[in-house]
C-alpha cells in the first residue's frame, strides 16, 4: 500500500486547533486517540455504543477477566498454603457478590474514562456511526435519534469480536463465547473449552478455581500456538493438575444439546473410541477473534479491506482514503489493547502533521494464567522458521531466591541474543508476575541493549526481576546462581 502521508499542511498549531476529528469506537485505541487529539487542541467527537468509553477491553475483555483471574489466583494460593503450614478451609463462593465486584471494577474504570472525556471537552456520543462519504458520518444515537456530522479526519477503532466456527454454532445458552463466560451466570459442574489459546486458558483457569471440571481441546500439538514451547511447558504442567483433561491434536466435530447439557463429539488420532462423545454442562468456544470491519457505508469511501477482513493502513495508520485512519484490532494482529493505544497516538500525531510511524521493535504479549507467560520481540520459534542464527540464554527460576520464597520455582526467563552483535532481540518469561516483568525486555529491545547492558544493570535482591539480569549473565557463563559455562 502507498506509504505517503497526507497530514495537515505544515503541522501548524492553529490549523490543528481548527481540525474536527471523529473517532469511531471507544476502546483502548479509540479513547487514547481521542484524548491525545483533544490534548493537541483538536475538536474531538468520540462515538461508541456504550454509555462510557472502554470498549470490549474494559466491558467484556481484559479488565473483567483479570479481576476474575485475581480471584482464581487467591483461591489457588490459599490451597497451596498447606505446603507452608497454613491451612485454610475450603472457600465458599458467593457468586452474586463476586459478579457484583467484577462489574463494580468495570463501572469504576469506564466511569473514570467518562469523566476524563468531559474534562478534555471531548464530545461523547453514545451510538453507532455509518459513512455517508469519506468525511461525513450518520450517527444513530442510543435514543434512536440521528445526526449527520462532518469531519476533516476520521479514525476507525471498531475493534473485533469472537470468531465463530459454523459447525459449532448452536443456539443454546449453554454454549458461550468469551463474553458469555465472563457473565458468570453459574458455576457449571463441567466445562468444555474449545481452543487452547490465551482466552480459553485464562477463562478455563477461572472456572477451574471456582470448582468446575474443565476440559480443554486444542487442534494443534500444543497449547498457546505461536509461543515458544519451553515457555508453555511450565504452564502446561500446572494446568494438567488444575484441569480434568487437556486434549491436543483434537477437534470438536459437533455439539448437540442433550437434556441438561451439551454433548460434544471429538475427532483426532489420539482420541480413544470410549472418549469420542462426552456430555458437558457448558461449552466455551474460544477460537480467536475477527475484525469489525463491516462498517455501514464504508463502500462510499476509498478504504480497502483485505481478504482476512482487516482494514489496510500504512505506517501512519492512514487508509487508502486520505481522510480516514484506522487502528487496533480492525487493522491486524496482534490484537492487543496496548498495541491499539499506541497506534491511536501515532494516528493522531500523523494527523497533526508530526513525523511519526508505527514501527515498534517489540510488542509484548501476556497470557494471564498462573503461571503467567509473556514474551516480546523475536521468539525462538520465529527465529527457527526464518533460519536466523541466535543464541538463547535461560535462567531457571529454581535458582531464584525470590521464586523459591514464593514457592513458585517452575518459571524460566530467557533471552534471544544476536551472536554477532550480542544485541537482545527477544525476551520470554514464564512465572508468577511475568506480565509485570516483560516491560523491561521491551525497553531493552527498543533501546537496542546488548546482553552486557542487561547484565551490568543492578537489579534489587531478592526479586524476580533479577532473573532477567542473570539470564544475561548465563549468556556470558558468569551467572552467580547457576553454573553454566559459556559454550562456543
Amino acid at each position: 500500500m502507498n506509504e505517503t502521508l497526507n497530514p495537515m499542511p505544515d503541522g501548524n498549531l492553529d490549523e490543528t486547533q481548527k481540525l474536527r476529528i471523529a473517532v469511531v469506537g471507544g476502546g483502548p485505541g479509540g479513547y487514547a486517540a481521542a484524548f491525545l487529539a483533544a490534548d493537541l487542541g483538536m475538536q474531538v467527537t468520540l462515538i461508541d455504543p456504550e454509555a462510557n468509553p472502554g470498549g470490549v477491553c474494559l466491558y467484556r475483555g481484559c479488565i473483567p477477566s483479570k479481576a476474575l483471574l485475581h480471584v482464581a489466583k487467591l483461591i489457588h494460593e490459599s490451597q497451596q498454603a498447606k505446603n507452608w503450614g497454613v491451612d485454610f478451609p475450603s472457600p465458599k463462593i458467593d457468586l452474586a457478590r463476586l459478579r457484583s465486584w467484577k462489574e463494580g471494577v468495570v463501572k469504576k474504570l469506564t466511569g473514570g474514562l467518562g469523566q476524563l472525556s468531559k474534562q478534555r471537552h471531548v464530545e461523547y456520543i453514545q451510538g453507532r456511526a455509518a459513512f455517508e462519504n469519506s468525511t461525513t458520518l450518520r450517527v444513530t444515537k442510543s435514543d434512536s435519534s440521528e445526526a449527520v456530522l462532518s469531519f476533516e479526519r476520521i479514525i476507525l477503532a471498531t475493534g473485533s469480536r469472537p470468531a465463530i466456527i459454523p459447525a459449532l454454532k448452536l443456539a443454546s445458552p449453554r454454549v458461550m463465547d468469551s463474553t458469555g463466560a465472563l457473565n458468570l451466570d453459574d458455576i457449571p459442574g463441567s466445562l468444555l473449552v474449545v481452543g487452547g489459546g490465551y482466552i480459553g486458558l485464562e477463562l478455563g483457569s477461572v472456572y477451574a478455581a471456582l470448582g468446575t471440571r474443565v476440559t480443554v481441546v486444542e487442534m494443534l500439538p500444543g497449547l498457546l500456538p505461536g509461543a515458544d514451547r519451553d515457555l508453555v511447558l511450565p504452564l502446561h504442567k500446572r494446568l494438567e493438575k488444575m484441569f480434568e483433561s487437556i486434549l491436543l491434536n483434537t477437534t470438536v466435530a459437533s455439539l448437540k444439546e442433550e437434556g441438561a447439557g451439551i454433548r460434544a463429539r471429538f475427532e483426532g488420532a489420539a482420541v480413544q473410541d470410549k472418549d469420542r462423545d462426552k456430555l458437558f454442562d457448558r461449552v466455551l468456544v474460544s477460537v480467536g477473534r475477527r475484525p469489525n470491519s463491516e462498517i455501514s457505508g464504508l463502500e462510499t469511501t476509498q478504504v480497502q479491506v483485505n481478504a482476512r477482513g482487516f482494514i489496510e493502513v500504512n505506517k501512519q495508520l492512514q487508509t487508502a482514503d486520505p481522510s480516514i485512519y484506522a487502528i487496533g484490532d480492525v487493522v491486524g494482529e496482534p490484537m492487543l489493547a496496548h498495541k491499539a493505544s499506541h497506534e491511536g497516538r501515532v494516528a493522531v500525531e500523523a494527523i497533526a502533521g508530526h513525523k511519526v510511524a508505527f514501527e515498534p521493535n517489540a510488542i509484548p504479549a501476556v497470557v494471564f494464567t498462573d503461571p503467567e507467560v509473556a514474551w516480546c520481540g523475536l521468539t525462538e520459534t520465529q527465529a527457527e522458521k526464518e533460519r536466523r542464527e541466535i543464541k538463547v540464554a535461560k535462567f531457571p527460576w529454581g535458582a531464584s531466591g525470590r521464586a523459591v520464597t514464593l514457592d513458585r520455582p517452575e518459571g524460566v526467563t530467557k533471552l534471544i541474543i544476536d551472536p554477532a552483535t550480542e544485541r537482545v532481540l527477544g525476551v520470554g518469561i514464564t512465572g508468577a508476575g511475568a506480565g509485570e516483568l516483560i516491560a523491561e525486555g521491551v525497553l531493552a529491545i527498543e533501546m537496542a541493549a546488548l546482553a552486557s547492558d542487561v547484565a551490568m544493570t543492578i537489579h534489587p535482591h531478592p526479586t524476580l526481576s533479577e532473573t532477567v539480569m542473570e539470564s544475561a549473565e548465563v549468556f556470558f557463563g558468569t551467572s552467580t546462581h547457576v553454573f553454566r559455562p559459556k559454550r562456543g
